[in-house]
């Protein structure tokens, strides 16, 4: 634990910092310093301004109140790249990654080295190489990054930025795509850029993360400075209590709710790559009304791609039998989904859950745009009032319905997401990571809105990398490893260690290997 002492100088200092879009007011009057070889957490809701504070220090937002100094000097970006050359670099929550470029051309994007006017692609391979075996990730110089996996993309953007000898890296939610061991080698760099003296700035929302990296934290609260410190002062209950304003359950504890009979049935249902590959094979799954069945399994189990392929993103191409309600349903497309009234929540929101240059409006309401249209005309304030209402329901921070969901934080940016299935009147909710990169607050009112759905009958199918979160929320647990279902869990059987060796393979039933047979 670094402790910082009067005369330790700061890397960073931000002082009365303000910005104010329009007449709304984002940031009042923060101060914040960054010291070397620390970890300085920046914790508050979505919304409290996090984002606007790191935009500022990386350059994208230049016009502001207050003054920033670097090592006791001025400092200005004027752009990203301007920030990058002084030695501060930002990994956003959505990455910035290329994804038509191969990885290697991602990590030197904007170095290349050139030789005579030509870039040297065999100098460009070797650094490439001595940042992937540094992370650990599986992947060749040559593999375009739409072709790998979200964790390796997250790992890959973390590696570009740590090879830039940045004096500062801010960090926003960089382990939300990971699994275990991927976190645990991001943790690991974190330690060892501490002793270069490199200065980071974390953005979290979990909890174990914060134990296990904080030096200090800040707390901010609808653009205010609620409190700093270091973070041996800070209680899980005090951080939360700072953050939200009020007291909350450490633990969320589901009522007790009765299901009912059989909506959803999987018969052996099989999808393979095309080079013949399975991506989930033999799934045998039932759903009944009224219930959260959970996904288990580690990254690249299947269960992604099987909520996919339920949602008809894959068409016809998987084999087998999907039923509901006891009827076979002999062609699959989101289109059929959507009217069937199944809503599929994807783990990307970026790329497919939200259209970001457009507004709050069209985004709420694009997957039930029928609701709206009267002899083909949109009825233009029918449909705001119906965005409005969502808006209310669901809290989402936004100055008006006419903004572009870009501007939004990323945590008002998924309630968006949710809204936009609530507003079609969900019988299935396909979730996949429904509370990534939400505050703590956020996750609350999430999971009282699948309590309240699940009371009216709606059925859910849930993945969520959060183990505890996994336990808490489910009825029953699925657990997948390498495209198959190798055990299901009751509630009164679930085991936390059971579930994850089932998710490695360990301690399985017969069906994965009768699937394999």
């Amino acid at each position: 634990m670094i402790v910082i002492n009067q005369r330790t100088k700061p890397i960073i200092s931000m002082k009365n910092i303000g910005k104010s879009f329009g007449s709304v007011r984002v940031l009042d009057n923060i101060s914040f310093n960054i010291y070397p070889g620390e970890v300085h957490l920046l914790a508050g809701e979505n919304g409290a301004g996090k984002s606007t504070l790191i935009k500022i220090l990386g350059g994208i937002y230049s016009h502001i109140e207050g003054s920033i100094q670097l090592d006791g000097k001025p400092f200005k970006p004027s752009t990203p790249l301007d920030a990058n050359r002084q030695g501060i670099t930002v990994i956003h929550q959505e990455l910035s990654l290329i994804p038509q470029m191969t990885v290697m051309e991602n990590l030197q994007l904007g170095r290349f080295n050139t030789r005579g006017g030509f870039v040297s692609f065999k100098d460009m391979e070797q650094k490439s190489l001595e940042i992937l075996e540094r992370f650990g990730i599986q992947v060749r110089p040559q593999d375009c990054i739409e072709d790998i996996s979200i964790s390796q993309q997250q790992l890959i953007e973390i590696g570009k930025a740590t090879s830039m000898n940045a004096r500062v890296i801010v960090m926003d939610e960089p382990s939300s795509a990971l699994n275990r061991k991927d976190a645990e080698i991001l943790f690991s760099l974190i330690d060892q850029l501490k002793t270069t003296g490199c200065g980071i700035v974390y953005i979290t929302h979990r909890m174990e993360e914060i134990d296990r990296l904080a030096d200090r934290i800040t707390v901010l609260r609808d653009g205010r400075l609620v409190s700093t410190g270091n973070a041996s002062e800070y209680t899980s209950r005090k951080l939360v209590s700072d953050m939200v304003g009020r007291e909350l359950e450490e633990t969320f504890i589901r009522k007790e709710c009765t299901t009912g009979g059989e909506i959803l049935r999987l018969n052996n249902f099989s999808l393979k790559k095309h080079d013949d590959i399975p991506l989930f094979n033999n799934v045998n799954l039932t759903l009944h009304k009224g219930e959260i069945l959970g996904l288990g399994g580690l990254q690249g189990s299947g269960a992604s791609a099987l909520l996919s392929a339920v949602f008809g993103t894959f068409g016809n191409r998987p084999t087998g039998q999907l039923e509901l309600n006891g009827r076979t349903v002999k062609k699959l497309s989101p289109a059929r989904s959507i009217a069937g009234g199944i809503g599929f929540i994807t783990n990307d929101r970026k790329n497919t859950g939200l259209v970001l240059p457009m507004s709050l409006t069209q985004n709420i309401t694009m997957a039930s745009m029928s609701l709206f249209c009267r002899s083909g005309f949109l009825q233009k304030q029918k449909e705001n009032s119906a965005a409005n209402n969502m808006k209310k329901d669901l809290a989402i921070k936004a100055a008006s319905l006419d903004m572009t969901v870009h501007e939004l934080s990323g945590g008002n940016q998924q309630k968006v997401v949710l809204a936009k299935w609530m507003q079609i009147s969900p019988r299935i909710l396909l979730m996949d990571e429904p509370t990534r990169g939400v505050d703590i607050g956020a996750k609350w009112e999430i999971y009282k809105l699948l309590e309240d759905l699940i009371s009216q009958g709606v059925s859910i199918i849930l993945i969520t990398s959060e183990l505890s979160e996994l336990l808490a929320l489910s009825d029953r647990i699925a657990v997948m490893h390498r495209g198959s279902v190798v055990r299901e869990f009751e509630k009164k059987e679930f085991d936390a260690g059971e579930i994850i060796a089932a998710a490695m393979g360990e301690n399985t039933n017969t069906q994965e290997k009768n699937n394999r047979d």
